[in-house]
């Protein structure tokens, strides 16, 4: 399929998904499925998780498995609220890609220098995080202290002033359209409505930064030299090395970078809460992760995960009730994928699977499609301990459907050591 192909499918995927959003909305009732606010909640949760995963995708294209990502944003969470409270929002940014990158230093020590297990190492970071920044938030934050007298504490630290928002001209700047339209309720119109206001209305410039960095990335890794040789790097260092690749830089710069885009989400986490607090991070750089792996170590897949995680959230904080209209979602989208299994069967004059692994599919599918359209038509609101834990489900779910289709790169997590072909 050529690219235009694929972009083309793509835009077709998501006018499908857009209006098959509508029409659910419309059945069961729930206005928050496609509101403004929902899709603006969404993006807030969106944002962290799809730079967690950015990072994670540059550190495992270069052959370095990267765990440590909810460790790096923890500590570009605490050098952000410490410089924010100090020099304003700007140096927050700044110190937060800096903490970031700092953890990814000791990740990039301890893999490629001395061989460290790279799981170790990166659980090691994760618990060196949280440890190092409440050690730090102790000794600058305690009573006395010029920041406590700002208004931190041990687990905070004092406000690093309201960033600026930005509202994307037309849609959102100037009378608004596309709330008026919203309110209409119109089939399909205002749903699109509704998520184009979300998307750009008030929307934290570190948001827009997030987006613009998924197709730069891809311009790099996959369009440029540099990028060539990284991924050369996560394939086969050995055959990079011989072709005169300096293997032990490159995977030093992809984790680094790794490292800052991981504080980067920390810093917009600070930005959202206006300060540093104690757990902020809340396992998304380990939700990042599972995006990154559920995009198939590709930017394009990993904004589909982050996407589909943030949406869960932004979903479940907005209404609890609208959580139970996923049972009718995935109802309707097993009917799409039963429709499409039949055709296939009567269509292809040699089937791909043997007829009795398409036939327990579909079993299977249909099974789970009756489940799920009883279960929203009798269960009204599901309880709030299993509306908390919807998007780690959906993490759960998404992963294992997704696994059967992935190819990481062939050196990922591969201890390397110049000269000694494995």
């Amino acid at each position: 399929m050529t690219r235009i192909g694929k972009y083309h499918l793509a835009l077709i995927g998501v006018a499908v998904l857009v209006l098959l959003m509508s029409l659910v909305r419309i059945l069961s009732g729930q206005d928050d499925i496609t509101s403004s606010g929902t899709f603006a909640a969404a993006l807030q949760f969106a944002v962290p998780i799809g730079l967690a995963g950015l990072g994670g995708l540059w550190a495992e294209r270069a052959g370095v498995v990267n765990i440590g990502l909810e460790g790096m944003m923890v500590l570009g969470t605490w050098f952000a609220g410490w410089a924010g409270y100090q020099w304003g929002p700007m140096a927050a940014l700044a110190a937060g890609l800096l903490g970031g990158a700092l953890g990814g230093l000791l990740h990039a020590i301890a893999t490629v220098t001395f061989g460290v297990d790279h799981i170790i190492s990166g659980v090691a970071i994760n618990l060196l995080g949280p440890g190092i920044t409440r050690f730090l938030s102790e000794v600058l934050y305690k009573e006395g202290t010029p920041a406590a007298e700002a208004g931190a504490g041990i687990t905070s630290s004092p406000a690093i002033g309201k960033p600026w928002d930005i509202s994307l001209p037309v849609l959102s700047d100037g009378p608004d359209l596309l709330g008026r339209l919203e309110a209409t309720h119109w089939f399909l119109l205002s749903d699109v409505a509704g998520i184009l206001r979300g998307l750009t209305h008030g929307v934290n410039p570190l948001a827009v930064l997030a987006v613009l960095l998924l197709p730069l990335t891809f311009f790099v890794l996959w369009r440029t030299a540099f990028g060539l040789r990284l991924r050369s790097v996560g394939e086969n260092p050995w055959a990079a090395e011989s072709l005169g690749v300096n293997v032990y830089l490159t995977k030093y710069v992809a984790v680094i970078i790794s490292g800052a885009f991981a504080g980067l989400g920390g810093v917009f986490l600070v930005y959202g809460a206006t300060k540093y607090v104690e757990g902020q991070t809340l396992g998304r750089g380990f939700i990042g992760l599972a995006a990154m792996i559920f995009g198939n170590w590709r930017p394009g897949g990993l904004a589909v995960g982050a996407s589909l995680f943030g949406y869960a959230d932004g979903l479940q904080v907005r209404s609890s009730g609208a959580i139970t209209s996923f049972f009718l979602f995935g109802a309707v989208l097993l009917l799409i994928y039963l429709g499409l299994r039949v055709r296939h069967l009567t269509s292809a004059a040699t089937p791909d699977k043997p007829a009795l692994k398409q036939y327990t599919l579909m079993a299977v599918a249909a099974a789970g499609m009756v489940v799920l359209f009883w279960l929203w038509l009798t269960v009204d609101q599901l309880p709030n301990e299993f509306v908390y834990i919807t998007p780690h489900v959906l993490t759960l779910l998404v992963l294992l459907v997704a696994s059967q289709s992935l190819r990481m790169p062939k050196a990922d997590g591969v201890s390397y050591r110049r000269g000694e072909q494995h």
